[in-house]
């Protein structure tokens, strides 16, 4: 099936998940079917999706787009998200997509960091780009999903340019190694870093969509991923359409009923979402459950953080569907590690490895450790989708490849029969309900707070979302806690970083234990709200 995709050397994302798929005979099959958080339902064929990004494509280039240009989607779920997404990589422009629920500080680290020359987004959220855009300079164009007319000179209409552009588009020759995707993840000791990607990826995104995630143009697919994480780019945009399958795309958020009329009503074959969701979903009524007939739904699939056994035995129990976690990260750009039909399931394992992966526990020294000792999680570099650098930031992308290993940032553990079982997190970052948030993020949009003198930031086991984000804060004298104070650090988080990045819990405490070279000892805030032995402290500056 690869070989069929890939002709004349053209690995161009935009072009095999479009162009290429009409030239497959699939013009007139559905790609994507659309339902908007009303209800409302639209098809889109591979040949409508084709034209669409070719119309964007051109904007781009009359707008004086070049390739390795840096551009951004700043959307909530809208058809206009994978049009545009599809015709910047056409156009052979680096693209970056970011949560609609973004803060401005996080716009600005993200696009500014990059250098964006253009951004689209809706009317609704331009005011937050605003307010930091002469921050970011290179930012030449903000096109507007829901402009009828241009603004001025640099804030455009989409539907305008939309119009006026061509629905024709010969996609460049392009080698597998031309830069395509920038995602941007958190680091536990400083912002966010970008994760720059290149367009064969696609060679690794379409075997594991068709190998693990087992899609066929015959199959309707839907994965609940944002298109600001990589899993909602990955595996909601490039591996399936790359396979050529029919997608369902849900504009609405969260909710137990529309989600099981959604996957009846559409005959959803294979599902990919979250543990997060599955969660939520464990604390309906199950009687809900019953009232749907999911007959044509074959899979289940999760991923994003580890898949609580109790998770596994409630699907079975009550959904009667086995759920397969995968495992990997916007580094990997693709699956890495998972369970799948046809391999036994054993509960809390992230499965085995994908063909062509070689993963390995590794010591912190760089020895490769036997079987069930727990250690590093590495994997050995050369996959289709290894990212290709850190944007603007080298020799932390080195940092991360040592003794001939690529250092994942997770530890595990590996069975006797070759299963990967994960114990944890080698840094700080925090994963909450899939999202990793940098603890350094958040302590920094804290200290804006004119009542704040100090902060650090933990994560904490959470029943529902894995790891709650957790603030121990220090006040300025004189002032006192109180709920009107919490409400404005939230709402002063939440506008600066992100709505997932805002503290579940605020713990006011007198200081901040920090080791003698002013450092945060967050293993030291842990063990203080876990009740566990805080280990070494002969560093603390006491």
């Amino acid at each position: 099936m690869l070989e069929t995709l890939i002709e004349n050397e053209q690995y161009n994302i935009g072009y095999l998940c479009t162009t290429r798929q009409c030239e497959l005979g699939r013009a007139e099959h559905t790609a994507m079917r659309w339902v908007a958080a009303d209800g409302e339902r639209k098809d889109f064929t591979y040949r409508d999706l084709d034209g669409l990004s070719n119309r964007f494509a051109n904007v781009l280039k009359n707008l004086g787009f070049s390739p390795g240009d840096v551009f951004f989607t700043f959307l909530p779920k809208t058809p206009e998200q994978f049009s545009t997404f599809l015709g910047s990589l056409k156009a052979q422009v680096i693209t970056g997509t970011l949560f609609s629920n973004f803060g401005e500080e996080a716009i600005l680290d993200r696009v500014g960091d990059a250098k964006a020359k253009g951004i689209i987004t809706k009317k609704s959220y331009l005011k937050k780009i605003n307010r930091v855009r002469d921050r970011m300079p290179a930012l030449q164009y903000v096109i507007l999903v829901d402009g009828e007319e241009h603004q001025s000179p640099d804030v455009l209409s989409y539907t305008q340019l939309m119009d006026a552009a061509s629905p024709e588009f010969s996609t460049p020759p392009t080698p597998p190694d031309t830069p395509s995707i920038l995602h941007y993840t958190s680091g536990s000791t400083g912002k966010s870093k970008g994760v720059l990607h290149a367009h064969r990826s696609v060679l690794m995104q379409h075997q594991t969509a068709r190998d693990i995630l087992q899609l066929t143009p015959e199959e309707i697919y839907w994965c609940t991923a944002d298109q600001g994480w990589v899993t909602g780019t990955s595996y909601g945009i490039i591996g399936p359409w790359s396979v050529g399958v029919t997608q369902v795309h849900y504009g609405g958020q969260y909710d137990a009923q529309a989600w099981f009329h959604l996957l009846e009503q559409e005959g959803v074959t294979i599902w990919y979402t979250a543990p997060t969701a599955l969660r939520m979903l464990m604390r309906e009524d199950p009687a809900l459950y019953r009232r749907f007939d999911l007959s044509r739904l074959k899979y289940i699939f999760s991923v994003g953080e580890p898949l609580n056994p109790e998770v596994i035995h409630w699907a079975r129990k009550v959904l009667h569907h086995d759920i397969y976690d995968t495992w990997w990260q916007t580094e990997t750009g693709a699956i890495m590690i998972a369970n799948r039909p046809g391999l036994e399931i054993r509960p809390g394992s992230m499965g085995l490895p994908v063909a062509g992966v070689e993963p390995a526990i590794v010591s912190d020294s760089g020895e490769m450790l036997p079987g069930k000792e727990q250690g590093n999680l590495c994997l050995k570099p050369g996959w289709p989708s290894m990212f290709v650098t850190y944007w603007n930031n080298e020799e932390v992308y080195r940092q991360k490849f040592r003794n001939g290993f690529y250092f994942s940032g997770d530890t595990a553990y590996r069975d006797e029969d070759g299963y990967y079982w994960f114990m944890g997190r080698s840094d700080d970052v925090i994963n909450t309900a899939g999202h990793l948030v940098s603890p350094f993020e958040v302590e920094s949009a804290l200290l804006e707070v004119d009542e704040v003198a100090e902060s650090g930031v933990i994560g904490a086991p959470d029943d529902l979302l894995f790891e709650k984000v957790v603030a121990f804060i220090s006040l300025r004298p004189p002032f006192e806690y109180s709920r009107e104070l919490e409400l404005k650090i939230r709402l002063h988080v939440s506008n600066k970083v992100s709505s997932f990045a805002t503290p579940q819990e605020m713990i006011f405490v007198d200081s901040i234990p920090k080791n003698k070279s002013g450092k945060i000892m967050r293993r030291v805030l842990k063990a203080r709200y876990l009740g566990t032995d805080a280990g070494d402290l002969s560093t603390l500056d006491i």
